[in-house]
């Protein structure tokens, strides 16, 4: 599950550094999107691979949720915890479906959409309100999802000590909330007309 998450993070950062040409200009995000596209060995290697990925964390986290249910099926004779979960912990089975449904919705407008370029894609999806919408709700679910993911992630590899774990747990915020801040500001670009 961490390894899976890690990869998924390391795409989230090359897909946000891709994105983020937007700020600049659809025609700049363009170009990006033809450079990537005329390596298409690479892309269909790295789609695979990322898919992949994806189905290994899909199903390793359906597998321990479903362990956990199980564990927990006779109850608590006593109900106080000595460290209560994060709602993000309590969360991420429906944070995940969210994330899911966004990712399968996302990777099937972009492919098949109506547009002649992605470029085109792009304008006329964060030109309707309601799509706009869904897709900024999509990535706080994705926020929240990291929150717990993140911290969860450098625990299993052990990268946890007194000296810095207040500093890894303000990374565990830090870092959704910078994904959020680049990924939800793209479709505010678009829906305030100030993307071009």
């Amino acid at each position: 599950m961490a390894c899976s998450g890690f990869l998924l993070i390391l795409f989230l950062c090359s897909h946000a550094a891709g994105n983020a040409t937007l700020f600049s200009s659809v025609a700049l995000f363009q170009a990006y999107a033809d450079m990537l596209h005329s390596h298409p060995l690479i892309v269909s290697m790295f789609s695979k691979g990322l898919l992949l990925v994806f189905i290994i964390h899909i199903v390793t986290g359906a597998l321990l949720f479903l362990q956990n249910r199980r564990a927990r099926s006779q109850g608590y004779k006593v109900q106080r915890r000595a460290v209560k979960n994060s709602q993000a912990s309590a969360t991420m089975i429906y944070s995940g479906l969210t994330i899911l449904l966004f990712v399968l919705l996302h990777t099937y407008v972009v492919s098949f959409g109506n547009h002649k370029t992605i470029g085109e894609t792009i304008v006329n999806l964060f030109s309707s309100f309601f799509v706009s919408i869904f897709y900024i709700v999509s990535f706080i679910g994705l926020a929240i999802h990291l929150s717990h993911g993140f911290w969860s992630m450098l625990q299993t590899f052990g990268i946890n000590h007194p000296r810095y774990n207040s500093f890894i747990q303000r990374l565990s915020y830090l870092m959704p909330i910078f994904f959020l801040l680049i990924f939800g500001s793209i479709p505010l670009l678009f829906l305030f007309g100030t993307g071009q």
